[in-house]
């Protein structure tokens, strides 16, 4: 859940900036002379990125923000409120909007021109065409049975199937950002938040604002989406070697190094497949992660891993580490079926059948101990005292 808040966490702060903004006179007097530019510069910026990456999702996602906006401009006809688009307009596109957003979540990442994205923008063209052909004079009769339908009642801020759609919208999103914990998902949260603000004003400056900064919001989302993937190892959760490097960069005055490596584990993967093996490296990187002495776990590479511990020299280090493989020895590794649940079930059933594997580790430290050695160095000497502890016989620390 932690996780979750956390990539959450970014566009509940540009929202409540954006919110911040409009609501103060002096910021707002700033602002203002920006808008124009503002929706523009973000959705349509956000377009070419997601279109230059091929990028779908983000692209129809943009797509409908920035058309919301520019059809929040449409000038009402007479019998409206003066400033105000057409009622049935601001109508349909309360509906339309959420279900885009939530449907769009739904769409497989395989490009713009698959056919999930063609089929995307033919819909999409559909309902641009319909809700011009409703500004048109010719059908007037069908606006005005439209407008009666979605009317709006005078103590809501918008008309209720719209509230309807958009409160599916938030449950579908909502469970997608919980589930799938991406920052992508945390990010259509916060857009549809932020349409839903958009029209609850019912256009004008705050509406451009707040539309433009939920897509700026999906934008930022996606660039984390791409750190993460540069920075992270997608199999077991843990930062990947590239940030291990980085992070080695900053550490200076005492700090340790420890290599990780499963004993055995190529054995373990001809014996019980490719599938199983990742099952195990999920599992030590989960311990890895938990490691004490404010240890800070990598993957480094196949069944290896590194652990940092800056301002702890090495046999600081060594305590936590003892700690962390007596726990992995004394808990023996359970091989998951076939059939097993993707969540775990109460009650859980009996066990019948299920094979526990006992799995070990060896683990290499080094110190810098104050010196100047860099720290290529210090991940040699830990990685040559990971040697020793296997040709020592293994499930064991060496310094």
């Amino acid at each position: 859940m932690s996780r979750v808040l956390l990539r959450l966490l970014p566009g509940a702060v540009l929202l409540a900036a954006a919110i911040i903004a409009l609501r103060s006179p002096g910021l707002r007097a700033v602002v203002s002379p920006l808008v124009p530019a503002y929706p523009l510069a973000v959705l349509g910026g956000g377009i070419l990125l997601g279109w230059r990456f091929d990028r779908s999702r983000l692209v129809l996602s943009l797509l409908v923000l920035l058309l919301t906006e520019r059809a929040l401009l449409i000038p009402a006809p007479a019998g409206d409120a003066a400033g105000e688009v057409p009622r049935v307009v601001a109508a349909l596109i309360a509906l339309l909007l959420p279900l885009d957003l939530a449907a769009l979540s739904w769409l497989p990442e395989r490009g713009l021109w698959a056919a999930g994205g063609r089929i995307s923008l033919v819909l999409l063209a559909l309902q641009i065409g319909f809700v011009a052909l409703l500004c048109q004079p010719l059908f007037l009769p069908l606006s005005a049975t439209l407008d009666i339908l979605l009317a709006r009642p005078a103590w809501l801020v918008l008309p209720v199937p719209a509230l309807l759609a958009f409160a599916l919208a938030l449950v579908v999103l909502t469970v997608r950002a919980v589930a799938l914990s991406a920052a992508l998902e945390g990010g259509a949260v916060w857009a549809l938040i932020a349409a839903w603000l958009a029209l609850a004003v019912g256009g004008g400056l705050d509406a451009s604002v707040y539309l433009a900064t939920g897509g700026l919001i999906l934008v930022l989302s996606l660039i984390e989406t791409w750190h993460g993937m540069a920075y992270g190892d997608e199999l077991t959760g843990l930062p990947a070697r590239r940030a291990l490097n980085e992070a080695l960069t900053r550490l200076h005055g005492t700090y340790a190094v420890a290599m990780v490596d499963i004993d055995h584990f190529k054995r373990f993967n001809d014996q019980h497949g490719h599938d199983v093996g990742d099952q195990l490296l999920r599992m030590i990187g989960t311990r890895l992660g938990d490691v004490g002495g404010g240890g800070r776990a990598f993957r480094y590479g196949g069944e290896e891993f590194a652990v940092l511990f800056p301002g702890k020299d090495a046999e600081e280090a060594v305590e936590h580490l003892e700690t962390l493989r007596r726990s992995i020895e004394a808990t023996p590794f359970t091989v998951r079926g076939p059939g097993r649940p993707p969540t775990r079930p109460q009650p859980v059933p009996a066990a019948r059948g299920r094979r526990h594997i006992a799995v070990t580790v060896s683990i290499g430290v080094a110190g810098s101990e104050g010196s100047d050695y860099a720290p290529e160095d210090i991940v040699h000497a830990a990685d040559q005292a990971l040697y020793r502890a296997k040709h020592a016989g293994r499930n064991r620390v060496r310094t």
